[in-house]
This record gives structure tokens, C-alpha cells and sequence, in this order.
């Protein structure tokens, strides 16, 4: 084999993938990108050995050829046949190291350059949340219904669909990072994007504020101010919110992100 085609989520994964195929070090090879991938495309590579080196891989070439035709004979010296197996390994050995270790400099350059301009790109392109939203979950293998929802300040997209579960993860953690990126790869509007997913933010957001009335009743009740476990940005403002409009106590927010929480004090009775 003297060229094979890699497939990678990056340029450099797929050059990687097509090097372990032909087991061959990244200097005896020529590269052309097919295919520099995108958001949602994997990117795809021709590695073929260079005229340089062919006569080496020609040559390994023949040499299997011939061991398989020992091997298939009975009268083979068992012992050379191992000392040649084993040189074999040792090669394969020697090369994996070397394509590891050497990665010239100005394959490094372009790739980061291509890396760079991709960025740009997708900085740029003008991708709605629903085309992104459609992809993700395609991407993740989720048959889902999109809905949209919109009022004065925000624009709600409701993700509907069998075993979103692992999309929400424990306490929400996939939720909120997938709310993150959805935030951080659609161009910014008029209106606040929000998302929901099986219903997890209608569900966390009645939680949490029965919880913040509970806790402002027995703040109230002791005269003493009670401190909640450490909180994302989105379920504080849901406990801020709940609270703001109740004349006994007031909410503040302290620490340091990831585990910055909300204390709830008494208000100072006239």
C-alpha cells in the first residue's frame, strides 16, 4: 500500500489516521487535503509514500509477500521465521516513534494557519440557533422536534424527543454547556436565546424557586441569613428573581466562578 485516505475531526487527527494505515513516518509521505472539514464535516486527507521512499515500501511490500508464502509452507525455518517477525515488529515500532516525535515545522504552520482561518469563517457565517440546534442533535444520533417560542425579551427553543437524558446529564451539566455553546456560536440579537430541553428549564426553574421561598420563610423566621450551594450563572438568577419582589429578605451573589453562590438575608425591619 503505498497511499491511503485519513478522516479525522481536525486536519492533523486525519493526516494521523492515514499514517497508522499505511504505517509510515510523516517524512516519507506526501499530503493533499481533500476536504478541510467544517462544524459539522469531518476532514479528509490522501497520504501517499513520496517518490523518495517508495523503493523502501516496495520493497516491505515484497518482503510480506514472500513471508506469507513461508509461512503457508510447512518446511519454513520456525526460527528464521521469528527472527523475521520480529524485526518486523521492531520497524513498525521504530516507525510509530518517529512519527510521533518528527512533525516538521511547516506542516505545523499550515495547519495552524487553516486552524486559524476556519475560526474566522465560522465567526463570521451567519448560522441561525435552529440550523445549529438541527445539526448538533443530528450529530449526537437524536431524532428531536425543534420548537420556538418568542416574547418581548427572549426567544425560547424547546428540544422535544425520546432519551434526551444524557443531553441534560446530572444536575444539568450537558444542559448548561450545551446552552453555552449555543450562546457562544450564534450571532447575538435583539433577543436573549434560551434553551429547553425535555423540559428541564421549566422543571429547574420550579424547583429552584420553591426552594428560594422555602429558604426566605426560615430566613425570615430566625433573623439569620442562609447560604445555598454553589450555582451556575443561570440557576442564581433564577433565585434572584424569585425573591426580588419579597419585601422581608434580599439576595446576594459571592465567590468566585465555578462555585459562586447566593446567601439570602433578612431585611432590616423599620
Amino acid at each position: 500500500m503505498l497511499s491511503a485516505e485519513g478522516i479525522g475531526k481536525n486536519i492533523e487527527k486525519a493526516i494521523e489516521n492515514a499514517l497508522l494505515e499505511l504505517k509510515a513516518p510523516r517524512e516519507d509521505v506526501d499530503i493533499k487535503i481533500l476536504n478541510e472539514g467544517g462544524l459539522f464535516k469531518k476532514a479528509k486527507v490522501l497520504v501517499t509514500i513520496s517518490d523518495d521512499a517508495k523503493d523502501k515500501y516496495i520493497k516491505k511490500e515484497e518482503k510480506k509477500k514472500t513471508l506469507k508464502l513461508e509461512e503457508d509452507n510447512p518446511n519454513k525455518d520456525e526460527k528464521l521465521q521469528k527472527e523475521e517477525k520480529k524485526d518486523e515488529k521492531a520497524e513498525k515500532k521504530e516507525n510509530k516513534t518517529k512519527k510521533k516525535e518528527k512533525i516538521e515545522k511547516e506542516e505545523v504552520s499550515e495547519i495552524l494557519e487553516e486552524d486559524e482561518e476556519q475560526t474566522e469563517e465560522y465567526q463570521t457565517k451567519n448560522i441561525s440557533a435552529r440550523q445549529f440546534l438541527e445539526g448538533f442533535f443530528e450529530v449526537a444520533g437524536k431524532e428531536v422536534t425543534i420548537n420556538e417560542k418568542e416574547d418581548e425579551s427572549f426567544i425560547t427553543y424547546s428540544i422535544e424527543g425520546e432519551n434526551l437524558g444524557e443531553m441534560i446529564g446530572h444536575r444539568g451539566e450537558c444542559f448548561y454547556a450545551i446552552s453555552r455553546l449555543l450562546t457562544a456560536v450564534v450571532p447575538k440579537g435583539d433577543k436573549k436565546i434560551l434553551l429547553d430541553i425535555g423540559g428541564f428549564r421549566e422543571k429547574r426553574t420550579q424547583s429552584l424557586t420553591a426552594l428560594a421561598k422555602r429558604v426566605a420563610n426560615k430566613v425570615h423566621k430566625t433573623g439569620r441569613y442562609a447560604r445555598l450551594d454553589p450555582m451556575n450563572p443561570s440557576d442564581r438568577r433564577i433565585i434572584h428573581t424569585a425573591l426580588q419582589d419579597d419585601s422581608r429578605v434580599t439576595t446576594l451573589s459571592k465567590g468566585v466562578e465555578p462555585h459562586r453562590y447566593v446567601i439570602i438575608f433578612p431585611k432590616d425591619e423599620d
